[in-house]
């Protein structure tokens, strides 16, 4: 003859539910850990590569430019997640006025990857120095003219299926142009 099992006694039942608690917390605290210093959602990183004007041509006595400016840039995704950048744009600035402005299609960056982008730009009959305060990105001997480009990106990074952020990132670069000969002389990002 068998003896009949006891129920557990309340004791027990406390024991097990501190131990299966004490057992959660600390695989909370090892996730919690492990997101922050592993998967911490960085924001991507534009670099500019490259600044080329194909064309470039002085009309109606000196006075205007016409010219295509090219950029070539670069974004790079640090993060271990897909970054899907769907709000971004590249523009042209010059005199403080845009002369050109451009949007870039949504796409996706798979993680820790680089993605390489290009912006062309026509521009028209653009003045060259009719302001004359000095601060207008014309050098006062006319032998310089300044045009800053600005590229944005935004979007979300995506973090082990679960977690969505989001992320921007900017680059502002000013490009030196020689009026003579339409050569760059310098970009600064």
């Amino acid at each position: 003859m068998t003896k009949p099992e006891r129920p557990p006694s309340s004791r027990t039942n406390l024991a097990s539910c501190v131990v299966a608690t004490i057992f959660l917390i600390f695989i909370f605290i090892i996730i919690f850990t492990l997101y922050f210093t592993l998967f911490k959602p960085q924001d991507p990183k534009i670099s500019v590569t490259a600044v080329q004007l194909p064309s470039f041509s002085l009309t109606n006595n000196f006075t205007t430019v016409n010219l295509t400016f090219s950029q070539y840039a670069s974004v790079r995704n640090p993060n271990r997640g897909t970054f899907s950048h769907y709000d971004s744009s590249f523009q042209l600035l010059c005199y403080g006025r845009q002369i050109g402005f451009m949007f870039v299609p949504a796409g996706k960056i798979n993680a820790r990857r680089t993605e390489y982008m290009a912006a062309t730009f026509t521009v028209q009959s653009l003045p060259v120095g009719l302001e004359g305060n000095g601060t207008d990105g014309v050098n006062r001997g006319g032998l310089t003219m300044e045009i800053e480009s600005t590229i944005e990106m935004a979007g979300r990074v995506r973090v082990l299926n679960l977690f969505s952020h989001h992320v921007e990132a900017k680059a502002e670069c000013r490009v030196a142009i020689a009026v003579a000969d339409g050569t760059v002389i310098g970009f600064h990002c």
